[in-house]
């Protein structure tokens, strides 16, 4: 059965937005990258691989999952289908119709679509984002990998969004983590079931 991997980049104090929505307090570059993108091209926007002159396929996602808040960020950077190299679904009660060829919205049961989608044939499913998205599907997560950076935000979207409760502990193992020069931890953590 496929997996669900909530793929994200985060602040120490587990934020993975300002409340504005804006990532730009992230930096851009360093040692981390080149090896991400090695290992995860399918996670880069379909243009920033063309503009980096990425050609690989796609290692380890054949499909995204995101948040509406997730995909309207892609629209402020000048796109409404930022994968157009995976199946693209956009989780949303207000988006009235797909926003671009290639997109498809989720405007029931995102757990039950998930479930669904784990049952098709393909490569794993990654939700990109965001924490509101990741606190629902958090039953279907199967796996977290998790770029965090050494920043401190304060406030922001958390990482599972806000108030979560939990009946009791959800328990995950670490199944890699490496540290880079330029700070940023790449941990790989497993679901416990």
């Amino acid at each position: 059965m496929r997996k669900l991997t909530y793929f994200v980049a985060s602040t120490i104090d587990g934020f993975i937005a300002a409340e504005d929505g804006s990532v730009d307090f992230f930096p851009v570059g360093g040692d981390h990258v080149p090896s991400i993108i090695s290992q995860y091209p399918e996670t880069l926007p379909t243009k920033v691989r063309e503009a980096r002159g990425v050609a690989a396929g796609n290692i380890y996602f054949d499909t995204v999952i995101m948040g509406r808040k997730a995909h309207d960020f892609g629209v402020r950077t000048g796109t409404a289908s930022p994968y157009e190299h995976l199946r693209q679904f956009v989780v949303s009660t207000t988006m009235p119709e797909p926003p671009a060829p290639g997109v498809e919205v989720i405007s029931g049961d995102p757990v039950a679509a998930v479930r669904d989608l784990k049952k098709q044939a393909g490569l794993g499913i990654w939700l990109c984002g965001g924490g509101e998205l990741a606190q629902t599907l958090l039953p279907e997560i199967d796996q977290v990998f998790l770029k965090l950076y050494p920043v401190l935000l304060g406030t922001g979207r958390p990482l599972f969004g806000g108030g979560m409760k939990l009946p009791e502990p959800e328990r995950f193992r670490v199944i890699t983590s490496r540290v880079y020069s330029d700070g940023v931890a790449f941990l790989k953590y497993g679901r416990i079931r």
